[in-house]
């Protein structure tokens, strides 16, 4: 391996560019190397050396070191897998998978190739909230009894709305609030999710599963509940923040809604390059990531379980599985 760790990235959505940048430009160490995506022209309007139509080609570049992945959600865990096999580290945006069995598998396809997997849980590497997980864990706020996480994007057109799948709001926006919510409560395990959800911006697409709003309680093994909530249509801006109550104080994480930014982007524009640094990093010492293909997994399984609580009206238990 080189001096510099030779990206390989799939995916040119408005993330994948984001990323793309910071590989090529901000993170020490990191070098941009590769991009693939069925979209020639976009692939090629990123300016990497070298790019391709079929991710396959990229993965099988023998100059790539790693593979940083933000296709469509439902390509992630399939590309994991190859990258693994390939033996590519991987970086992968979440959701890891849209199933358990497929988390499962690029779970093991990264631990058998011996290669360092880590997922897009970017919160986590924000300042505020990595110091409020910090305080929690030294026992600041004594023990954690009741979890806030809300996500509230700045709208979304009728025209976006039409082609949202079914349960997005669930697999790739209150994913990171689950995982929020896990990780703000040290060594606890989710033991019941119940969820509502509806179309409230645009309720013509209900009938196609589109849904746009949402409320998640979850119920963790401490005894402390945890909330989750989200909107496709903050009129002020893109509004992210957590609060966390415990038996003897509280902390907040997040920006006031009255300075909420116009893109995730923006909020979290030092945490986005900060998870990448911190990839590179593993990579170089063999370190386990901070945010592993377990803990994608965990926030999965709830995830699936809101969808399921939605379908049913009732809340639903989860097994017994270890957390992180």
């Amino acid at each position: 391996m080189s001096d510099q760790l030779n990206f390989g990235l799939i995916g040119t959505g408005w993330i994948g560019r984001f990323h793309a940048e910071s590989l090529a430009s901000r993170v020490s160490g990191a070098a941009l190397a590769a991009v693939a995506d069925p979209n020639t022209e976009a692939a090629q309007s990123i300016g990497a050396p070298r790019a391709y139509a079929d991710p396959m080609e990229l993965i099988g570049d023998s100059t790539i070191d790693a593979v940083a992945i933000s296709s469509p959600a439902a390509t992630h865990a399939d590309l994991v897998v190859a990258a693994a096999e390939a033996g590519k580290h991987v970086f992968c945006e979440k959701p890891m998978a849209l199933t358990l069995d497929d988390a499962d598998r690029a779970i093991r396809a990264a631990e058998e190739a011996g290669v360092a997997l880590q997922v897009g849980f970017n919160r986590r590497f924000a300042s505020d909230f990595a110091s409020a997980r910090d305080a929690i864990a030294a026992g600041s706020i004594g023990t954690p009894q009741l979890l806030r996480s809300l996500t509230r994007d700045p709208g979304i057109s009728a025209e976006v709305a039409a082609r949202v799948k079914p349960w997005t709001i669930f697999n790739e926006t209150l994913i990171h609030d689950f995982d929020t919510l896990c990780w703000l409560n040290p060594g606890a395990r989710v033991v019941e999710v119940y969820a509502q959800a509806a179309a409230l911006i645009h309720p013509q697409f209900a009938d196609a599963g589109y849904l746009d709003t949402s409320v998640v309680q979850l119920r963790f093994d401490n005894g402390a509940f945890g909330t989750a909530e989200a909107s496709f249509q903050a009129s002020y801006g893109y509004d992210v923040r957590a609060e966390i109550f415990g038996s003897e104080g509280v902390l907040l994480a997040g920006r006031a809604p009255q300075r909420a930014g116009r893109l995730n982007t923006e909020l979290f524009h030092d945490a986005y390059v900060a998870q990448f640094a911190h990839f590179v990093d593993c990579v170089r010492t063999g370190k386990t990531p901070r945010v592993t293909g377990h803990d994608a997994r965990v926030a999965l399984e709830i995830a699936l379980a809101a969808a399921e609580s939605v379908r049913t009206g009732a809340p639903v238990a989860l097994e017994a599985t270890v957390r992180s």
